[in-house]
């Protein structure tokens, strides 16, 4: 699998691999397309360090996507990576990819000291996959507080 930074070039097909993710029941929030495009947008800001994005690809096929975010954690003294969206087409799954890509970003940032990824619970699936790769449950709630929120 080849693991690459988003070009312009991949925005339409990125959009459409989010709108299928964020329209279905591994999600809670469900984002308008403004949204998603604005997450592609500063994915391929040059100028923005908090969010980058990439896309995955096999024999010359787009297989997925993911959105990776950056942040200080004061709990364990250092760079957090926190992996926004991870999909893969379904007929990609289930094949070890998401183990690739979390190598890869181990591989990308030696000095992480914290990864995290969000998953719903009754994603049994991913939440196995994940626990696969050294990933665990946090006994923490996260809370919010959305500003602006997208009514769209």
């Amino acid at each position: 699998m080849d693991i690459l930074h988003f070009s312009q070039n991949d925005f339409d097909e990125v959009f459409d691999m989010m709108r299928v993710f964020y329209d279905s029941p591994a999600l809670i929030h469900h984002s308008s397309d403004r949204v998603l495009k604005q997450d592609i947008k500063d994915c391929l800001d040059e100028n923005n360090p908090f969010i980058e994005g990439y896309i995955f690809k096999e024999s010359g096929n787009t297989i997925g996507y993911s959105m990776v975010s950056k942040n200080y954690t004061t709990e364990y003294g250092g760079l957090c990576i926190w992996i926004e969206d991870l999909y893969f087409k379904a007929e990609y799954r289930n094949g070890g990819k998401s183990i690739e890509f979390f190598n890869f970003l181990e591989k990308q940032y030696p000095d992480a000291v914290r990864f995290k990824l969000e998953v719903e619970s009754d994603n049994e699936r991913a939440i196995a996959a994940y626990q696969k790769n050294g990933y665990n449950i946090s006994e923490y709630h996260l809370m919010t507080k959305e500003i602006n929120k997208d009514n769209e």
